[in-house]
């Protein structure tokens, strides 16, 4: 399979088979290009993606040593993402599939992440479903029970912002760069996550939802009470770090009582997205999982941020239960993955 990833500023394409072989996978990415606007411009992103697309589709088929005619179709993020990026992925999808002869799958983003941990599961221990995933990103913040390809139930997401985004935006605040979230984590290594009381929204509440914007909020106030020399920034990291990874654990423990109530006890918590890739957040929710009698699964952390293997190994999931797209496909600019749940405010 044919992987081609466009939602967001990563133009990604990669080649994967039915075996869990990565046979390529092939980032382009664009932080160059915006970094000089402290976040990613959606009309900038898209015509890089509609630049370098096709540049990087031929390095991932020489990668994998094969040609067009060797795969047997070609998956594209359709959505949620970014709608011009997204229209480039399908459309060039499209283009390879009826021109080649060749299935078309349009992916899901939050599905591929959804996924992403049954591509990487070690060989002798495939992740099996149902598993609670916790899909943690720059876009999204959600948990979810997924009961199979295709079967999600929504088990709580945030009210306002997700928690990559509000890293990127503390770290603005703090001056600390782009992409924020790596820019964060590296500063927080070298501050004290005790010496700002900042809060924990949501936690203790008996559902699994998140919010991160009053957190923003106290940070902002904190920032302008302090003189922001170094070692400010790296406490107010620190102490922003730890604040966001005590609301994941939380609401993560709300969310397995529910799942534990529809399917018992004993099964994987999986942890994906590009905030996953975060090694303070990735520790808290592996002490999580085995206080909770729960195996631990993340993918590497190449494979949490946006990629095309991802949305490669989508697609054969999604072709072994069901047939091909349609090319009459539509992009989404919102694709939410619990049909029932899209109307509870939540960011899909």
């Amino acid at each position: 399979m044919l992987g081609i990833e466009t939602s967001c500023d990563e133009t990604a394409a990669a080649i994967v088979d039915s075996d869990r072989h990565i046979l390529s996978n092939v980032v382009h990415s664009q932080i160059a290009a915006h970094t000089p606007y402290g976040g990613v411009v959606p009309e900038i992103a898209a015509r890089a993606h509609l630049e370098y697309l096709d540049a990087v589709i031929g390095r991932a088929l020489t990668d994998a040593g094969i040609t067009l005619k060797d795969i047997d179709g070609v998956a594209a993020t359709g959505g949620p993402g970014l709608i011009g990026g997204v229209i480039v992925g399908v459309m060039t999808a499209k283009a390879i599939a009826a021109s080649a002869g060749k299935k078309f799958v349009a992916v899901n983003h939050l599905e591929a992440h959804a996924l992403t941990a049954r591509l990487t599961a070690p060989a002798g221990a495939p992740l099996e479903f149902p598993y609670l995933l916790l899909l943690v990103s720059g876009g999204h913040c959600q948990l979810l029970d997924v009961e199979g390809v295709g079967r999600y139930r929504r088990l709580g997401t945030t009210i306002d912002d997700a928690a990559g985004e509000a890293f990127d935006k503390a770290a603005a605040m703090l001056g600390l760069g782009f992409p924020g979230g790596p820019a964060l984590e590296k500063a927080a290594t070298q501050g004290d996550p005790k010496r700002f009381q900042l809060p924990r929204p949501m936690l203790g509440r008996p559902n699994a939802d998140f919010s991160f914007s009053g957190l923003k909020t106290a940070l902002r106030r904190a920032a302008g009470a302090t003189m922001l020399e170094d070692r400010a920034k790296a406490d107010l990291a620190a102490s922003f770090q730890a604040a966001i990874t005590d609301v994941l654990v939380d609401r993560t423990g709300r969310a397995i009582d529910a799942f534990e109530e529809k399917h018992g006890s004993g099964k994987p918590l999986v942890l994906a997205g590009g905030v996953a890739a975060n090694k303070s957040i990735r520790t808290a929710l592996a002490d999580l999982a085995e206080r909770r009698g729960m195996a631990l699964a993340v993918p590497p952390i190449g494979l949490c941020t946006d990629n095309a293997a991802m949305v490669a190994w989508a697609g054969i999931e999604r072709l072994a239960v069901g047939p091909a797209d349609d090319l009459d496909f539509a992009p989404r600019p919102r694709w939410p993955l619990d049909q029932a749940a899209a109307a509870a405010g939540a960011k899909a």
